[in-house]
């Protein structure tokens, strides 16, 4: 019977420490600075871009292949679905970028005022 209460006892120290420790970690807030969250927006804004170009790109191929093999339907439905993922990654790169920057830009402005 000692043996159990004693094993039980160790039990909840070690949770009660694992709980602790792992609150502990996770509470933490990773604070960047200003110029960070600018930067990361621009780079940010540039993966968007970057994505865009390369939906655009594989749109296309995909539509001029179907164009040489005499698929026409399909070649429509390729060259629409890379426009849809030019709008869709320039718009989400271009929204989160923003984002990004404002922040930065209302940390420096805190900072100044």
């Amino acid at each position: 019977m000692t043996i159990r209460l004693i094993s039980v006892l160790a039990l909840c120290a070690s949770l009660t420490c694992a709980q602790t420790s792992t609150q502990s970690v996770k509470s933490g807030k990773k604070h960047t600075s200003a110029k960070h969250d600018i930067g990361s927006g621009a780079g940010d804004v540039g993966k968007g871009a970057g994505k865009a170009v390369g939906s655009a790109a594989k749109g296309t191929g995909k539509a001029a292949a179907d164009l040489v093999t005499l698929h026409p339907i399909n070649a429509a439905t390729d060259l629409g679905k890379g426009a849809v993922g030019v709008g869709k990654n320039a718009g989400v790169g271009a929204v989160k970028g923003s984002a990004k920057i404002v922040r930065g830009t209302g940390k420096a402005l805190k900072h100044i005022f």
